[in-house]
């Protein structure tokens, strides 16, 4: 039996030694990443390039991106207000979606769908930046020719917000499925034995309680729509200037800005470093709103729990 305990034990501490060698490596390509990124993005506010030194204060809050112009302000309002119109139509959907396969359907349906949206969440995005250049962009076109607008062939707003909402709304409904599903069965019927419909239980206490859950797939979901690039370069137009609110209006994110003329720039120039330096800016926006929306979702959590 000693023998055997002992054995365990080294097994125990293997294990755990293995599990924080891989913590740490996890942790070491995160900060060399950011580290790579940070070296080579500073570098355009304290080195000369043929003259040309960028101005920091200028660089983020400026509202014109030409070259050797590079003023990104206006591209991070544009980003966070996609964002935003992104996750004000794909949340409703999702977790009202999420609701039914969770609640509604019949099993056998529900696997069907289930399945669906998990194929929908593994769909690479240039596919979705196809069909929003095949068809979303048309369709964006088509509208604002109905109401006498004229648009740059339909490349717009509304184009990435909708091509984005496709893309989030997997995740958001994939997770939101999964908080829905966790809530114990004894609330639910509760409320039943209480008098309520099945409604008012679906609405006012399964989604309550599924608030925290539902709120990481959101959470995941800002991450993907403010990482994605590819498929937004692809609708969104490549605005100069702004801010642009109007919906049909071409615009610009720190990610389309990004990759559009990646492939043509020389190493070392400044039109290739000044892309680490909006990339900085990126990660630092996703750390902000991150850590913005971990924070209501801790207090919606313990709302849930004092309630």
């Amino acid at each position: 039996m000693t023998n055997a305990k002992n054995i365990n034990k080294r097994i125990d501490r293997i294990v755990k030694k293995v599990l924080l060698a891989t913590s740490i490596l996890s942790a070491l390509f995160i900060i060399l990443i950011i580290l790579i990124v940070a070296i080579r993005g500073l570098r355009p506010f304290f080195s000369s390039y043929d003259g040309i030194k960028v101005n920091f204060f200028k660089f983020i809050t400026g509202t014109k991106y030409f070259k050797p112009t590079y003023r990104i302000g206006y591209i991070i309002i544009n980003t966070l207000y996609i964002v935003f119109l992104t996750i004000l139509v794909a949340t409703p959907i999702s977790v009202l979606t999420a609701l039914f396969v969770a609640k509604i359907a019949p099993k056998p349906l529900g696997k069907i769908l289930n399945t669906l949206i998990e194929v929908l969440a593994s769909i690479p995005s240039i596919i979705f930046g196809m069909f929003g250049k095949g068809y979303i962009v048309v369709l964006v076109r088509n509208i604002a020719s109905t109401f006498g607008i004229v648009t740059a062939g339909g490349q717009s707003t509304l184009a990435t917000v909708i091509v984005l909402t496709m893309m989030i709304m997997p995740t958001i409904t994939m997770l939101s499925i999964t908080a829905i599903k966790s809530v114990p069965e004894e609330i639910e019927h509760a409320s039943l034995a209480l008098g309520a419909s099945k409604v008012q239980t679906m609405f006012q206490i399964s989604l309550n309680a599924a608030k925290p859950g539902i709120f990481a797939g959101i959470i995941l979901g800002v991450g993907r729509a403010l990482g994605e690039a590819t498929a937004v370069t692809m609708v969104a137009g490549g605005r100069g200037s702004g801010p642009s609110f109007g919906l049909f209006d071409t615009t610009r994110t720190i990610t389309s800005t990004l990759l559009t003329g990646i492939s043509e720039t020389d190493f070392g120039s400044l039109e290739y470093d000044i892309r680490f330096s909006i990339g900085l800016v990126l990660i630092v926006v996703i750390i902000l709103v991150n850590f913005i929306l971990n924070k209501v979702k801790n207090r919606l959590g313990r709302y849930y729990e004092q309630s």
